[in-house]
């Protein structure tokens, strides 16, 4: 993409944070909204022709679903999500106007955890100085 939808700062500390939570687990990092995203982060050694559009559009649209579907629910507010793949693991977290996705090799569910807390606060911070 030639054009950035967040400015550099920002970019470096969601990537910084990923990184430093993950270490060599990190495969990706990912910014977006409901109408575009940035591709911040790739590893060396992955391809860089995978097709995000699709894939960015379904997690936008599948965050929505799910917050909706889980609104009521006995387990409390709904507040990331991790998917299990053949190859790695991918982590979305929202706000209401943006995302980040970040794939990695396998980390504990603690680390996870960590990490959608350190990038939920970002996410927040942002949505409030704006």
């Amino acid at each position: 993409m030639s054009q950035t939808i967040i400015d550099e700062e920002f970019a470096d500390n969601i990537v910084t944070t990923a990184r430093t939570a993950t270490g060599d687990s990190l495969r990706s990092v990912t910014y977006f909204t409901r109408a575009n995203f940035e591709q911040l982060y790739l590893r060396g050694d992955l391809e860089q022709d995978a097709d995000l559009n699709d894939f960015v559009g379904h997690e936008w649209q599948g965050d929505k679903q799910t917050e909706n579907a889980y609104q009521e629910s006995e387990l409390g507010e709904y507040r990331f999500t991790v998917r299990a793949f053949e190859n790695g693991y991918l982590l979305r977290v929202t706000s209401e106007r943006a995302g980040v996705l970040i794939t990695t090799d396998g980390l504990s569910m603690n680390s996870y955890e960590e990490i959608a807390e350190a990038i939920e606060r970002m996410l927040d911070e942002r949505t409030s100085a704006q």
